[in-house]
């Protein structure tokens, strides 16, 4: 491909946009009893209604402008190319936003929301601390009250964004119960914003949950994809050949995806994390190894046992281990119009290593998943193949983890 295309063959608008009661083809809906449905029609409607207004565009956009920083760029990585002998690699530089990944895209989205729907207190999870902290920061933004669950185990391991989450004014609620991790967090979570539904609000950090969050955090994360649909062929003449991303929940990944979803000829990849393995409790690769289920009010693929029960999982990037995935992924990859693979620690430590020395870049764990997967596959695609990864976030929550892990 050397320019981009302009007759492409368009995709079906339903690939970007769910049904009324907020399916993705089988995926997605509203799992939940009917006194909760009612309220979470009423974040539905108040959503869109909200977001056409002039009020509410004018000052997300300007926040995304001025606070934010954007757009983020896209960097060519010529050391790392030139390191992997293949594809040429370029960057969606999401690990430039303030806080320091691509959460505080739809933090800054929810917190107006509630703002503007009247709520008095935000509640949200986090696994990694970028949406805790993105959701620290936006509600601090607008004066609302936060508070963000966060596992124990997820504590102790990214210390750097706990602390500046207590800065920044939230609440930080130590999750105790199962696995101490991401799952638990989002239960706890929920526990509470169940006390008082009327004057809470749940700010979900992925694009997973009941309807309307997985719309609604692709729709705010859908920026990325835009801007980036636009960047790439006015820095090279062409679209890239892939895009890829890491995939948890999938709020980054159908972020940038969202922009190319209409361009048949771009393959859209995401990478998920294999841990230590295939065994039990091992990894969090949902979409390689999962089976449709339902968990957290949603319909979607799952890591589960015999009884329809979420698995425990692990991955050494605290924001990918959860046992599902945003509804939308599994109905991209049931179409085959996204596919998916899966990263071990190690190599996801190699690919942190290796950006970090040859470019200065200290990534994210997460998004070093999906780097990892284009060092592994940038021989066999080309020198020819142009390949852009979603940059989510920085490396700073992760550094001293990985200089322990690493005895560096």
């Amino acid at each position: 491909m050397t320019q981009a295309t302009q007759n492409s063959e368009k995709t079906p608008s339903s690939l970007m946009l769910p049904d009324a009661e907020g399916f993705f083809g089988p995926y997605g809906g509203q799992a939940i009893p009917p006194h909760l449905k009612v309220i979470m029609d009423d974040i539905a409607q108040a959503y869109l209604k909200i977001r056409e207004t002039e009020a509410y565009q004018k000052e997300l956009m300007e926040l995304y402008q001025h606070y934010v920083g954007r757009p983020s760029p896209i960097y060519f990585a010529k050391r790392l190319t030139e390191a992997c002998g293949g594809a040429k690699i370029y960057l969606k530089r999401e690990d430039l936003n303030h806080t320091g990944a691509h959460k505080i895209n739809h933090a800054l989205g929810e917190a107006l929301l509630a703002k503007h729907m009247g709520k008095t207190k935000v509640l949200a999870e986090t696994g990694a601390g970028q949406h805790g902290v993105a959701m620290a920061t936006a509600c601090a933004l607008v004066g609302l009250p936060c508070e963000i669950h966060m596992g124990a185990v997820d504590i102790a391991k990214e210390h750097p964004n706990v602390t500046k989450m207590k800065i920044l004014g939230a609440k930080l609620i130590s999750v105790e119960t199962g696995t101490r991790t991401l799952k638990d967090a989002v239960d706890s979570a929920f526990e509470e914003y169940m006390k008082d539904p009327d004057h809470f609000f749940y700010a979900i950090g992925s694009v997973v949950g009941p309807h309307p969050f997985p719309m609604m955090v692709r729709d705010f994360q859908s920026i990325i994809g835009r801007e980036a649909r636009q960047q790439f062929p006015e820095m090279t003449g062409q679209l890239p050949d892939y895009v890829v991303a890491c995939v948890g929940g999938g709020s980054n990944a159908m972020g940038i995806f969202s922009g190319f979803l209409d361009d048949k000829e771009v393959k859209l990849v995401g990478v998920e994390p294999c841990g230590k393995g295939l065994g039990k409790g091992e990894h969090a690769a949902t979409l390689t190894y999962g089976t449709p289920g339902t968990m957290h009010g949603f319909h979607s693929y799952m890591l589960q046992d015999t009884e329809g029960q979420p698995e425990p999982v692990y991955s050494i990037a605290s924001g990918l281990d959860y046992p599902s995935v945003g509804p939308h992924h599994s109905y991209l990859k049931d179409l085959g119009r996204a596919e998916y693979h899966a990263i071990d620690d190690t190599a996801c430590l190699d690919a942190f290593m290796k950006l970090s020395r040859l470019e200065g870049i200290i990534p994210a764990l997460e998004s070093a998943h999906a780097l990892a997967w284009v060092m592994q596959e940038a021989k066999n695609l080309g020198a020819e193949t142009h390949v852009l990864i979603n940059m989510s976030g920085r490396g700073d929550k992760d550094v001293d983890f990985v200089a322990e892990k690493l005895s560096l």
